[in-house]
């Protein structure tokens, strides 16, 4: 529909078609579409939005309303020694910057509190929050017994975490985010090559925590691990409703793998079976573009899923890394877990896929490692290691892990059993980059027709939105004027297109990021113009307070 939108106070006050009263501010959408703000349900800004909130990232490409404390992790309960440790290896980030982040503005001690605190900052975006389940362990067991094996909470402290979880509910928060992965590491000092706490967890403790959720009508997300599938059928039945009220969860990943071309179908069907048989209120977590990562050297988190990749990422020192890498016995054994063609597995593992896109030997660069090696008469393992070796972090590559087949990538965005997601947004800086993944969307739905552009835009919005049980996603008379207008004649696909930009508050660190500021003409918070063609408002993120905390319906 063509209508004109008028807002007052933070507030859609009129729709209609040009009857509407001249505004102290008029935003042209002429031959642009008007849309509610888009949602980002899986972030890891945690630390970033207490130094930098205006999440800038995220807002110059519509998002209006970000979710964080995923994949178990969180900063509520927590101080700042233990969020580093938590954060910093998992999702790819400077320890010292989660550190500083927290050490300095962390002026809350529960989760009320906690939300007061990040309301009061000059958000940029709205955020709502999930408690981290690794969060409370560690604040209610000691960081050492939450990663110890042989150790479960007593009933008390099962109790004080169950009162941690209902304290949180009761101010907002979505729910609960744990993590069952094996690639999830602790980073720091203490206990570097342990898993995060929460995967130490037994499923009853999950069971006393999900008991909470389901009574309250919020949602459990959390990353499985894929190692050992048959634990999927677990969330199916926890999240079951055919003879009791439903759990809403969330997982990711819904990808089609190029290690496993089953995974997508097998997925897809596994949750229609849940939610029809089982009366489950389950969703994948879908990522909808080509899932590329880049590397520098060896630091990639799916070398956390085969044994010689975990022992190099163990080892933090460059130089003494180097010297691993250089070791024969190392080699072989790496070559080995390479060369494995069975298991699971979310990389494929194939060199040959794997190009070198920067690197103080230029004659490399644009080939594959399996190139360089045929080059060379040696084995594709070799010649990554090689190049590693003599160059470390100043060797960078790139490989696509996921959903590389447009056709099935087309499939899983029509798929009610996906929901858009899984971004990680403000994590991995150095590895991937879908702040964008909107934007991107809505282009390929633009181009290839897949999906008519109103169902594309509710994907992004109102469907996530009322998922959620969140205040946003919907332009309604009344409700929050979180607004964001795209010029589709910008889609030229450039949103795709690699580029770098400082990391705000980390000096010298640059991250990843796809930018195409042609597409997003203006981005609205709270009423607030934050954001035109490339440009944010006077105070964005330092004076402007735009955005609040959203709390979850009761």
């Amino acid at each position: 529909m063509r209508a004109d939108i008028g807002v007052t106070d933070g507030k859609i006050s009129l729709i209609g078609n040009g009857a509407l009263p001249d505004g102290e501010r008029t935003v042209d959408a002429a031959g642009k579409w008007v849309m509610p703000g888009m949602l980002d349900v899986h972030t890891h800004y945690d630390a970033e939005v207490l130094g930098n909130p205006g999440l800038g990232e995220s807002v110059r490409h519509g998002v209006t309303t970000v979710v964080l404390g995923n994949c178990s992790l969180s900063t509520v309960y927590s101080e700042a020694e233990d969020c580093a440790d938590l954060f910093a290896r998992v999702e790819a980030l400077p320890w010292d910057a989660v550190h500083a982040a927290v050490k300095e503005h962390k002026d809350w001690d529960d989760p009320h509190s906690y939300a007061k605190a990040i309301a009061d900052r000059p958000l940029g975006a709205n955020v709502a929050a999930f408690l981290g389940h690794s969060d409370m362990r560690v604040t209610v067991m000691g960081l050492g017994r939450s990663v110890d094996a042989q150790v479960e909470p007593t009933p008390a402290e099962l109790r004080r975490m169950c009162g941690m979880l209902e304290s949180a509910l009761d101010a907002g928060f979505l729910g609960l985010s744990t993590i069952r992965s094996s690639f999830s590491k602790l980073e720091g000092v203490r206990f570097p090559t342990r898993q995060l706490p929460s995967t130490y967890a037994t499923w009853r403790e999950y069971r006393a925590l999900n008991t909470i959720l389901r009574r309250r009508g919020r949602v459990h997300q959390s990353t499985p691990n894929l190692t050992t599938r048959v634990e999927l059928a677990r969330y199916f039945a926890q999240s079951a409703g055919r003879f009791r009220t439903p759990l809403k969860t969330t997982l990711i990943a819904g990808m089609d793998v190029k290690a496993d071309r089953t995974v997508a179908r097998a997925a897809t069907a596994a949750a229609w079976i849940a939610n029809t048989v089982g009366g489950a209120r389950f969703r994948w977590q879908h990522l909808p573009v080509p899932f590329e990562v880049y590397a520098d050297g060896v630091d990639l988190v799916v070398f956390e899923e085969f044994g010689s990749g975990v022992a190099a990422l163990n080892i933090r020192d460059v130089m003494k890394r180097g010297e691993l890498l250089a070791d024969e016995s190392y080699r072989r054994a790496f070559r080995k877990d390479l060369a494995k063609k069975f298991g699971p597995r979310v990389w494929n593992r194939d060199l040959y896929d794997a190009v070198i896109v920067s690197c103080p030997e230029p004659e490399v660069v644009g080939k594959s490692f399996g190139a360089v090696a045929d080059e060379r008469g040696i084995d594709p393992a070799d010649a990554m290691l090689d190049l590693a070796v003599a160059h470390g972090p100043a060797l960078r590559w790139r490989t696509v892990i996921a959903n590389d087949r447009e056709e099935i990538l087309d499939r899983l965005q029509r798929s009610p059993m996906m929901q858009v997601g899984f971004a990680d947004s403000g994590a991995h800086l150095r590895n991937m980059a879908f702040y964008n993944f909107g934007v991107r969307l809505l282009e390929r739905a633009h181009q290839r027709g897949f999906l008519p552009i109103e169902a594309a835009i509710h994907r992004l919005t109102g469907e996530l939105a009322d998922w959620y049980g969140l205040d946003a996603g919907h332009l309604t008379v009344g409700g929050r004027a979180d607004i964001a207008v795209i010029d589709p004649a910008g889609f030229d696909g450039a949103s795709s297109a690699y580029a770098e930009a400082p990391f705000p508050g980390v000096a010298g660190l640059q991250r990843m990021v796809n930018r195409n500021d042609r597409v997003v003409a203006a981005t609205v918070v709270g009423g607030e113009l934050v954001y035109e063609y490339g440009e944010f408002a006077p105070g964005f993120g330092t004076t402007l307070h735009a955005g609040t905390f959203l709390t979850a319906r009761a």
